[in-house]
């Protein structure tokens, strides 16, 4: 099957994801200072933290790509409002949860994640880094067939306050391409390392097309507490709207993955539903 061929069927997948995993839970991110959040509208699946956009943003400075022989032309990305701050949680109907995995994609710890995700039928998000994701871009086509969503997390998880614009500019981008290229689509959301978020930061990735989104919850899991410390840490802080942080890569993530197996099951019977973000001009 040529390339185009499958990064359509990726397309379509990736479209209807959201309404097989998030049915009834309508509704918005809140972010973690004051700024201004979406609205919510009518019953949709997941939810959908797009705010409406009330003025014209300056046309994006990204870069134009050149036609050459029969290669498709990549759509400017579609500007977004500038945020202060990043979006930290989920406001909704329901118990609704996000579960996010950072650093990824690792192929010794990915694949059981992916496999525990498919076993209880939930989708989740993957902040990628592009170092990581340029070597595996066969999990990001999984994740994508899966229906899961996968954002931007730079190309060597940086501490972009220390960096100047350029490279910020350049650590983005680069994690996009490789995104586009084997996900199917450009990321629609990015997350900080470190959360050491910017103005530079929150500029750009708006013109990108990119939502800031950070977490609620931390698990911590890159300290490899323990297996039982992770499900304590989930289980005891889930709530109504709660972002989950844990990591599929950056280290030993063996703990992280049996964590996954313990703590989702009952996450699940307690009535919580795990859901991805929507955008409502995604």
């Amino acid at each position: 099957m040529k390339k185009d061929q499958l990064l359509t069927r990726r397309r379509a997948l990736i479209a209807g994801a959201a309404a097989l995993g998030a049915a009834g839970a309508a509704g918005v991110l809140a972010s973690g200072g004051g700024d201004e959040t979406a609205r919510p509208v009518a019953p949709a699946p997941g939810p959908d933290p797009a705010p409406q956009e009330s003025h014209v943003l300056p046309p994006s400075d990204y870069r134009l790509q050149p036609l050459t022989g029969y290669e498709q032309v990549r759509p400017a990305p579609r500007m977004t409002r500038v945020r202060h701050q990043p979006f930290l949680r989920v406001r909704g109907r329901g118990r609704t949860m996000v579960l996010t995995f950072d650093d990824g994609p690792d192929p010794r710890y990915t694949p059981h994640i992916l496999d525990t995700l498919a076993e209880y039928d939930v989708r989740a998000m993957f902040f990628v880094c592009g170092e990581m994701a340029v070597d595996n871009q066969d999990l990001l086509a999984r994740m994508a067939d899966d229906g899961h969503i996968v954002g931007n997390h730079t190309w060597t998880h940086p501490l972009l306050t220390r960096l100047k614009r350029s490279q910020i500019r350049s650590e983005m981008e680069r994690t996009s391409d490789v995104i586009e290229d084997a996900y199917g689509e450009r990321p629609l959301w990015f997350r900080a390392p470190y959360g050491a978020w910017n103005r530079a930061t929150f500029q750009l990735g708006a013109q990108m097309g990119m939502e800031p989104l950070a977490w609620t919850v931390d698990t911590l899991d890159w300290t490899t507490p323990g297996t039982r410390t992770i499900v304590d840490r989930v289980e005891d802080g889930a709530a109504p709207g709660v972002v989950v942080l844990s990591h599929d890569a950056g280290g030993n993530r063996s703990q992280s993955v049996r964590a996954l197996r313990r703590y989702l099951p009952h996450l699940l019977e307690s009535g919580y539903h795990i859901t991805v973000p929507r955008r409502r001009h995604a």
